[in-house]
């Protein structure tokens, strides 16, 4: 009887046992298996690519305010012109007039100017007064002013009849014809097209590192991946507060004319290097109806944390994280849909923990699309 007891006991023992091994084997097989890989350093190249369009480096519009009709247009479109040319010639009738005006002006003067004399010669001998002396003064200095106004005016309408180029470019509209009255638009229009410009809209971001004089690398959609040499010629010195970017002046050469005004443009800045952590990209998870971005991070009891990142430029198969990760830290690169803040996690394999032979290496990387 005790013998059978005994043995009853035993088996339930062992029965028990069994229990709680399967137990805990079936907890730690329900547990989520994940891969990790430790993040590392690496020596970033800061490069941003704006999409913009060339522009003209001056625009001036040719405009008479004469009122008189265009006698001869001496240009047309796509003429290249050079600066002080003569472009259009007006009717001058108006000329002539304004000239016996001042023929007129000039001769009334010279009479004022002998009373004047004669009066101040009297005065001297004590056969006339200082009253007459001062008011006669007064008459010439009148006259004096309006003949200068008129030759200046006349100076003006010449301008005016016979306009010519202030820079050096290419006419790219003609709105009138010979006979036509200018009104309202210009009779021409001039481009500026060595150096051009292109004006770029950067993000705020980068304001402290942009600076006047900087070389910058410009590629035309025209002409596939020819790089033209471009240069920071000014800076706006104003945010907009919409779109949080401000606006920079790159110029280009354009001596042998390939480039043109409106073509589309890719400007490359390169701010320099800095040694950052990298991640892969598979580690980056994205948080639903919002533009964070995360990891899990695994620790040493086994579990994962919840971590946010501010991410850098792609770099082919990786990040760089500029806010949220430290060097030699183990991320969750695969198996991360069962996950949250906390969770106990099996490891699939081992962690990687050696960065690459050359991590701090130069990549070649394509530039981040801004």
């Amino acid at each position: 009887m005790k013998t059978t007891k005994l043995f009853a006991l035993t088996m339930a023992a062992l029965m028990l046992t069994a229990c709680q091994g399967d137990d805990k084997k079936a907890a730690t097989e329900e547990l989520p298996m994940v891969k990790i890989q430790s993040v590392y350093q690496e020596t970033v190249q800061h490069i941003s690519e704006y999409t913009a369009t060339v522009e003209a480096f001056k625009t001036n519009n040719i405009s008479s305010n004469s009122g008189c009709r265009i006698k001869r247009l001496l240009v047309d479109v796509g003429s290249r012109v050079a600066a002080g040319q003569t472009l259009v010639v007006l009717d001058d009738v108006n000329l002539a007039t304004q000239k016996a005006a001042i023929d007129q002006q000039a001769l009334q003067l010279a009479n004022a100017k002998r009373d004047l004399d004669r009066a101040k010669e009297l005065v001297k001998i004590g056969g006339g007064t200082q009253q007459t002396v001062d008011q006669l003064q007064t008459a010439y200095d009148a006259q004096a002013r309006a003949l200068e106004s008129s030759r200046r005016m006349l100076s003006t309408m010449n301008e005016n009849t016979m306009l010519t180029s202030p820079v050096s470019g290419v006419v790219t509209q003609r709105n009138y014809n010979t006979g036509d009255l200018p009104s309202g638009l210009p009779i021409l229009v001039i481009e500026q097209q060595q150096p051009l410009k292109v004006i770029v809209s950067i993000n705020e971001s980068d304001f402290s590192k942009v600076k006047e004089g900087m070389p910058v690398v410009v590629k035309l959609d025209t002409y596939g991946d020819e790089e033209f040499a471009g240069q920071v010629y000014l800076i706006h010195p104003t945010i907009d507060t919409s779109s949080r970017t401000f606006k920079v002046e790159v110029t280009i050469n354009n001596t042998s004319n390939r480039v043109r005004s409106g073509m589309f443009a890719r400007v490359t800045f390169n701010f320099g290097s800095q040694l950052n952590v990298v991640v892969p990209d598979q580690a980056i998870q994205k948080q639903t109806g919002s533009g964070l971005r995360y990891v899990y991070v695994y620790k040493t009891d086994g579990t994962v944390g919840f971590r946010e990142v501010k991410l850098g430029r792609r770099l082919e198969t990786r990040y760089e994280v500029l806010e949220g990760l430290n060097n030699g830290e183990q991320v969750v690169v695969s198996g991360q849909n069962r996950l949250h803040d906390g969770t106990k996690v099996r490891l699939e394999g081992a962690a990687k923990t050696a960065a690459p032979a050359d991590s701090t290496a130069k990549a070649e990387e394509k530039p981040a699309q801004k």
